[in-house]
């Protein structure tokens, strides 16, 4: 009887003591895909919405935004002058392929696709591009993710004429 009481209680502790000592990271991380991913998928909407403000907002104070084929912004005002250009003319959208949070649970990284439709400057006809994109994103004090770097490039390649001016 006490072997058989002592077996229930082993049985009944033991789920208990392994999950509680799951590291908090790990018992987070799903949450914090999620947050990432959602947060992700805001983004893309107000970018498309062709909201400036609200696609800035997602950008942490001191983050890098490396656009193709232009100087990297490293402001505040440097990242609105780049998406104020591009969501003048352009139709923009993205989806994360891919979103993994750090063991240390501070950091994640969202990898996607993205397509642009926009105005040749030369022509003036519509022009479609797509691409893939790498963003960083860090938690912040208060628990929410902002991007922290964002990285993005074409999936077309160069024209003749263009690899022609090198």
């Amino acid at each position: 009887m006490k072997t058989r009481f002592i077996l229930i209680v082993g049985l009944v502790v033991l789920p208990i003591a392994v999950v509680c000592n799951f590291p908090p990271t790990l018992q987070g991380a799903g949450a914090d895909e999620k947050a990432v991913r959602d947060a992700d998928e805001a983004w893309s909407k107000a970018a498309g919405s062709k909201d400036v403000d609200k696609t800035v907002a997602f950008y942490a104070d001191d983050a890098v935004v490396m656009p193709p084929n232009a100087e990297r912004a490293t402001t505040k005002e440097a990242i609105r002058k780049i998406w104020k250009d591009l969501l003048t003319d352009a139709k923009v959208s993205w989806k994360a392929t891919k979103v993994e949070v750090a063991k240390s649970g501070d950091i994640a990284f969202i990898s996607g696709t993205y397509e642009v439709t926009m105005n040749d400057v030369v022509t003036g006809k519509p022009v479609n591009d797509r691409g893939k994109y790498l963003e960083v994103w860090e938690k912040q004090t208060d628990g929410s993710w902002k991007c922290g770097a964002d990285i993005w490039n074409s999936d077309i390649p160069l024209t003749s004429a263009t690899s022609d001016k090198k």
